[in-house]
């Protein structure tokens, strides 16, 4: 409540500002909690702006509770940009999932970094290394993650494309990533759901601990085409041998992009500068965080389902970029 009120405040002393004249208008970008890695990005794009004297707008990044919250905050119009995972930016747009009521006045600026699919079970339960060897483990203890996270959000809607009844086969844990690994190393859990960029710190710890006890479930191009049937988000992906400790051997899984987002309403120009800014400056974003380090601008559309911003379809059709007819917005 405190963050939200925060935000509405700041929102509202930004408003004011940019009515005096030679004042630089301000935007609120709203990320995720700290502990992750939304909000140290979205301070490095922030960074970046301040960096910039021509731009015409200013940045300031906040915290938040993450995708959930970022969708409300950007609706209040108390945050104008955002940073989403792509399941929750297409299920705000339709009004589906855990989101009822469509959510029309938000644009697409770009695909960030990929969101990965971490899949683990106790190596002994494991039979072909496929993710519906979850369907085995015959109501044993799986830690989706938190409550109304999108851990928990985007593994439920994984389960339920591939048809494992996660109600009959297992009994539910709610943990965070850290103490998710704890429980495994501590045998309360036999498996658990870790979405996130390589290399995920509490996947790095289980697997010092537990070595080859643990498996990180993999995806097959079927898998893929199941969990594409109502939104076009997940692409395979390869979390190379040695991004873990005693992980020989590639690991073929499933990732969907986090998305960098706008409100409709925000002005052609302001977002072309947001977006030339980010694609310009990449190399710089790469030395601030690594997570942006799989970012190309030959990917910046793969995996969005929200129309692209006027500003930002302008930037990439300047770039020579193909853009997909969904995207167009109209």
């Amino acid at each position: 409540m405190l963050r939200i009120t925060f935000a509405f405040l700041l929102s509202f002393f930004i408003c004011a500002c940019s009515d005096q004249v030679g004042e630089r208008s301000t935007y609120i970008l709203t990320t995720g909690t700290t502990g992750g890695t939304f909000y140290p990005v979205g301070v490095a794009l922030s960074t970046l702006v301040s960096a910039q004297e021509d731009v015409g707008f200013s940045l300031s990044s906040i915290s938040s509770a993450g995708s959930m919250e970022n969708i409300k905050l950007m609706r209040d119009n108390q945050a104008q940009f955002a940073i989403l995972l792509g399941i929750f930016g297409a299920w705000a747009y339709e009004g589906s999932g855990p989101i009822r009521n469509p959510y029309k006045n938000f644009r697409s600026i770009s695909a960030m970094w990929p969101n990965v699919e971490h899949f683990i079970l106790r190596s002994d339960l494991v039979s072909d290394g496929g993710v519906r060897n979850i369907s085995g483990i015959d109501g044993e203890r799986f830690s989706i993650g938190m409550r109304n996270s999108g851990a928990e959000y985007t593994g439920i809607y994984i389960f339920d494309a591939l048809g494992i009844d996660y109600d009959d086969e297992l009994s539910i844990a709610y943990m965070g990533y850290g103490p998710s690994a704890n429980a495994l190393q501590d045998g309360n859990i036999v498996g658990m759901n870790i979405p996130a960029g390589p290399p995920v710190t509490a996947v790095t710890r289980a697997f010092a601990l537990m070595g080859d006890e643990m498996t990180v479930l993999e995806f097959t191009q079927e898998d893929i085409e199941t969990m594409n049937h109502e939104f076009p988000l997940w692409e395979m992906f390869e979390i190379e041998a040695g991004t873990y400790p005693t992980q020989e051997e590639t690991i073929n899984t499933a990732a969907s992009p986090n998305i960098f987002v706008v409100r409709e309403d925000v002005s052609e120009e302001i977002v072309y500068n947001m977006t030339k800014l980010l694609w310009g400056n990449l190399a710089t974003l790469q030395e601030i965080h690594g997570a942006t380090k799989s970012m190309a601008i030959e990917i910046a559309l793969n995996g969005l389902s929200v129309p692209l911003h006027p500003g930002a379809f302008r930037y990439y059709q300047e770039q020579g970029l193909n853009i997909p007819d969904h995207l167009l917005g109209r």
